[in-house]
């Protein structure tokens, strides 16, 4: 396998290693918090749970998962889930051994869930958990890991409880409390004295040597047999064996209901969800430090499989760690074999070391993993009390924290997840869906007309009212979007929507708008789309939606447009026939008609017809490509012309349409360079056609004739620049 190809043996050995030394003590930690409130006699196979967890995560996921450098093992979301649930189980009435059970059933389900994750694609959208969601539960459950240790570091009953661990002064065993308070010492102060070697590795030797030295004074506490300070031997009673505990495990699947299993459900999920989070969570910050990409559908297939292995062999359920794997980077790991490495070293040391871990105090496994439970308390979040608009997202952290403190882990899993929906809702709501208004009076199409239809659409265009929107239309936003348009309906008769930047459409705004349509009915108004999305993010073809929910019929008065401007140029049109300006469309415009030689003298007139030509283009003709030769003005007597500027072999951009009376072609006349656009007959088309030669021959003889041709050239030019002007200026503001 490519993972056995290191070229950098050594490097990932000592990342193994160090990897291992992090992560084991904080594994028996978690297992033996989870197995405690069964006993203190299950305390040995909660610290073999942990070992046999990171062994089989680390040997699995790596090979599996294929994140280079990434150290999976038991984590503390995945210990305060589980210790939940056992608490919560024993309450009900039920014994340890069916409680073994439901946590090997437990870690089975939640690495089959997160399995099905990574098979299905759901890597990707499990990373985009929002952070105030997220925050809320780390600081939960550091916070609950840390109210759940407190009894073990003072040293009192497993039955105690943490309010009344605080109350109970004659329980407690000054002994264990010196432990835990020399281990979480070391462990805040080592990193400012080393680094090489791992802070929990450091705080462990300390509370076992301060145990030692405490033991010297009291021998009593040398004594292995019936000793709750420490984990106790493997082989002790209640099942510490390997063999013994997978036996107890499985004898009691007879004893199992349904509602025991319809119960794993919930808490499955939730441990699914927080370990790949984890997971993923880890794989990203390793991707900013390594600048490397990691395949989360792939990761969490190898950490489900490594969850499952790990529940069959007894072990617990764990997650790619920040610690270790930060340290493996920082060791000089460089690819998946110091993960392989990290497992196997772990299951050597169970191996060799099994007699010295049952002397390991359990107040120093407490006293890390309170430190552990204060580092995963996010105090940055006190921040957002400051300011007024990230106040609602403190009130979230807080309702999440309180619910897992007050409920329970899994209750607040709940919470968080309405929490999310609602964040998501808040967003969508507070973004505003107008993203700009404008009037037909005031943005015009890009169809060229004369001057007197200029006139008329100045005074009546604003008979149309156009409307640029955003983001997402749902249930949330129709109230806005309905009062945007609202004061519009009563006045105007076109009412645009320029659809290109919505996100989503739901059968509320789709409603809403069938209900403007009928009101713009009733006034003969119409109701038009342009630019609606066929393909929006969420996959939905909105146009098909629109035909789907009876929006848009042939016999409604809906208009749907490709473009913006052939909306617009629509209305215009509709426009002008209502105030009948216009001539017939049958009738070619003479040359005394164009606003060029309006006024001008009878024989001027012909001379300048003389030297012309006069042409008729079918409709879809080109009279012109981008790149051609050309020296020809051209005067458009009937019909349409679009001036397009070609993108690529199939797609052009619609400059501009010029109708009857105007002029094209200009530049070219003018300059003698190639021509800068293409230009196509829109419909049929009539035109004369001035070319340079000819004018220079005309020019000889009606000097004064051609001198107003050109200056008349030369004020349409300017109209068309202030015009682009202005349309620049509104896409900016926009």
């Amino acid at each position: 396998m490519q993972f056995i190809k290191s070229e950098n043996l050594a490097g990932d050995f000592w990342g193994g290693l160090a990897a291992m030394l992090v992560a084991l003590p904080s594994a028996i930690a978690f297992g033996v918090t989870i197995y405690s409130p069964l006993g203190s006699s299950y305390a040995a196979m909660g610290a073999l749970a942990g070992i046999l967890g990171v062994t089989a995560l680390g040997l699995l996921a790596p090979v599996l998962g294929g994140t280079n450098r990434l150290i999976s093992a038991p984590c503390a979301p995945a210990a305060a889930v589980l210790s939940a649930f056992v608490i919560d189980f024993l309450h009900k009435g039920n014994a340890p051994e069916a409680a073994m059970l439901m946590l090997v059933l437990l870690g089975l389900l939640a690495g089959a869930i997160q399995l099905l994750f990574g098979v299905a694609g759901l890597g990707r959208l499990i990373k985009y958990m929002p952070y105030p969601v997220v925050s809320g539960y780390l600081t939960g459950v550091g916070l609950y890991i840390i109210a759940s240790q407190v009894p073990k570091f003072l040293g009192v009953p497993g039955s105690v409880r943490f309010w009344e661990s605080l109350v109970s002064m004659p329980l407690w065993k000054w002994q264990g409390i010196v432990v835990g308070l020399v281990t979480m010492v070391v462990m805040f102060g080592a990193p400012r004295i080393t680094k090489s070697v791992p802070a929990a590795i450091l705080g462990l030797l300390a509370g076992a040597l301060a145990y030692v030295g405490l033991g010297l004074l009291d021998p009593s506490l040398l004594v292995l047999s019936g000793n709750s300070l420490v984990i106790g031997s493997f082989s002790s009673s209640g099942g510490g064996s390997f063999t013994d505990g997978l036996t107890e495990r499985w004898h009691a699947v007879g004893n199992m209901r349904l509602a025991d299993f319809t119960a794993l459900a919930v808490p499955a999920m939730t441990l699914a969800v927080l370990l790949s989070i984890d997971t993923l969570k880890t794989c990203v910050v390793l991707d900013a430090l390594t600048r490397t990409r990691h395949d989360s559908n792939r990761e969490l297939r190898g950490q489900g499989i490594g969850n499952i292995a790990s529940a069959v062999i007894g072990g617990m359920p764990g997650a790619g760690t920040m610690g270790a794997t930060l340290v493996n980077i920082s060791s000089g790991a460089t690819s998946r074999l110091s993960g392989i490495i990290e497992g196997v070293l772990a299951l050597v040391a169970f191996l060799l070391l099994s007699t010295v871990i049952a002397w390991v105090p359990v107040a120093a496994l407490s006293g890390i993993l309170i430190v552990i439970g204060v580092r995963m308390i996010d105090r940055h979040t006190l921040h957002f009390l400051k300011a007024s608009s990230t106040i609602l997202d403190f009130v979230v952290i807080a309702a999440v924290v309180i619910t897992a403190l007050t409920v329970s882990l899994i209750a607040a899993s709940g919470v968080g997840i309405v929490l999310a929906i609602i964040l998501f809702v808040r967003e969508q709501i507070g973004e505003r869906v107008v993203r700009n208004k404008t009037y037909g009076n005031h943005t015009f199409s890009k169809q060229v007309r004369v001057q007197s239809e200029m006139d008329i659409l100045a005074r009546h265009g604003d008979q149309a009212v156009i409307f640029e929107l955003q983001g997402s239309l749902f249930f949330g936003t129709t109230d806005q979007l309905y009062s945007a348009l609202e004061p519009e309906l009563k006045v105007r008769n076109y009412i645009i929507l320029d659809m290109r930047r919505v996100q989503a459409v739901d059968l509320t705004a789709a409603h809403m708008l069938e209900l403007i349509k009928d009101m713009l009915s009733e006034r003969k108004g119409f109701l038009i789309f342009s630019q609606v999305p066929d393909h929006l993010p969420t996959g939905m073809d909105m146009q098909q939606y629109f035909d789907q929910v009876g929006l848009v019929r042939p016999d409604s008065p809906v208009k749907v447009f490709d473009e913006l401007d052939d909306a617009i140029e629509w209305v215009e049109d509709r426009i002008l026939t209502q105030e009948a300006l216009g001539h017939p469309k049958e009738k070619l415009l003479d040359l005394h008609e164009l606003d060029l030689f309006k006024g001008r003298k009878e024989e001027t007139l012909v001379a300048l017809r003389d030297c012309m030509q006069q042409r008729t283009y079918k409709s879809g003709e080109q009279i012109f490509a981008r790149g051609d030769a050309g020296d020809e003005l051209f005067l458009i007597r009937r019909g349409e012309v679009r001036i397009l500027l070609p993108i690529d072999k199939v797609h052009s951009h619609h400059i501009s349409t010029l109708g009857r009376g105007v002029f094209f072609g200009e530049l070219s006349f003018l300059d003698g360079c190639v021509r800068a656009a293409t230009a196509m007959a829109f419909g049929d088309v009539d035109v004369f056609v001035l070319s340079r030669p000819a004018f220079n021959q005309l020019e000889g003889e009606h000097r004064q004739a051609t001198l107003k041709l050109l200056e008349g050239l030369a004020v349409a030019l300017s109209g068309r620049l202030r015009s682009a002007y202005t349309e620049l200026r509104a896409l900016e503001a926009s």
